[in-house]
């Protein structure tokens, strides 16, 4: 009962995903091919959306939902950022699909997203294993 309110936010979230279209392989190829400005608009307004959440969690020093202040620790920039973020888009342009929304794609009856999950551990779990192995 605990983590009630955690599945509830990700059923919500998993419904907007899906009617949103941002879950379906062919706006993500869209997206990819330059031909629709829709998945863009998306992702720019969900950057927009997190400036203002965290400008506003800065200035007002909110606190999370169960009342502990929110730190934002700095970021220092290394290689592995921009050499993961090329594996990331590289997967994404590869399988249509970004870790966040194979939930949403598997309840809403895309059974291949199963794989997905299966290869995001996988990558996962080598990364975990390998991370103080590879380079800064």
């Amino acid at each position: 009962m605990k983590y009630f309110k955690y599945l509830v936010l990700g059923t919500l979230f998993g419904i907007i995903l899906t009617k949103s279209e941002v879950i379906s392989w062919f706006r993500i190829q869209e997206m990819f091919r330059f031909q629709s400005f829709h998945m863009y608009g998306v992702i720019g307004s969900a950057i927009l959306v997190g400036m203002i959440s965290i400008q506003l969690i800065k200035r007002n020093r909110l606190k999370s939902i169960d009342g502990e202040e929110i730190k934002l620790a700095d970021k220092q920039f290394n290689h592995g950022i921009w050499i993961g973020g090329f594996i990331f888009g590289l997967g994404w342009a590869l399988t249509g699909a970004c870790p966040g929304p194979l939930f949403a794609q598997l309840g809403s009856g895309v059974g291949s997203a199963a794989v997905l999950i299966l290869a995001a551990l996988a990558g996962t779990w080598t990364y975990s294993a390998l991370r103080e192995k590879l380079p800064y």
